[in-house]
């Protein structure tokens, strides 16, 4: 069996499978940004709470998961970065600091942690890719709440309530959503 999954590494990714070039990295790491500024336009408001409901946490994983954490992480500061300079490709066509901006911040450091994952097989099956998912949603929360209530001057349950509390449901249909697409893409790899 000498497909490319089947012969794949342990230590790749999706995005490992293209020939391998500077070219491809550079490609991945602007499409990455761009497909999680496109995501952050799919924004719905959350009544009480200055945070959307946005695709941009699930387009953020899913780069760091594909693309491994060196090339998602590079793809998610490429995002933060433009979007500081005046890129309106935040939620909403913003741009520029906001009390949401501590989110951004959390998918940073997400995509790393569930690239790292990935180039250890957790994107290879639905049990391991859930949680994946879960983490890299933990690790968004964990910076982005915060600052939340540091940002809108919010206490800690505030904070909760308006950040994090609306959003479980929503992240359990991307985790899902997450969970058949990784590995759905590992196994139609292995049958080229």
């Amino acid at each position: 069996m000498s497909t490319a999954a089947a012969t794949a590494r342990p230590r790749e990714v999706l995005a490992d499978l293209l020939p391998a070039s500077r070219v491809r990295d550079v490609a991945l790491v602007l499409g990455g940004a761009a497909l999680t500024g496109l995501a952050a336009q799919i924004a719905v408001p959350v009544p009480g709470s200055p945070v959307p409901v946005t695709g941009q946490t699930f387009a953020a994983l899913l780069v760091g998961t594909a693309l491994g954490a060196g090339r998602g992480l590079a793809a998610l500061v490429v995002y933060a970065l433009a979007g500081l300079a005046g890129v309106p490709w935040f939620a909403h066509g913003t741009s520029g600091v906001s009390v949401s901006f501590g989110y951004i911040l959390g998918m940073l450091l997400a995509s790393t942690v569930v690239g790292a994952l990935a180039r250890r097989g957790a994107d290879r099956s639905v049990l391991r890719m859930a949680g994946t998912m879960l983490l890299g949603e933990a690790v968004i929360y964990a910076i982005g709440v915060p600052y939340l209530a540091y940002a809108a001057d919010l206490s800690a349950s505030q904070a909760v309530a308006a950040g994090l509390t609306p959003f479980l449901i929503g992240d359990a249909v991307k985790a899902a959503l997450a969970m058949g697409l990784l590995p759905a893409a590992w196994k139609l790899a292995d049958k080229d």
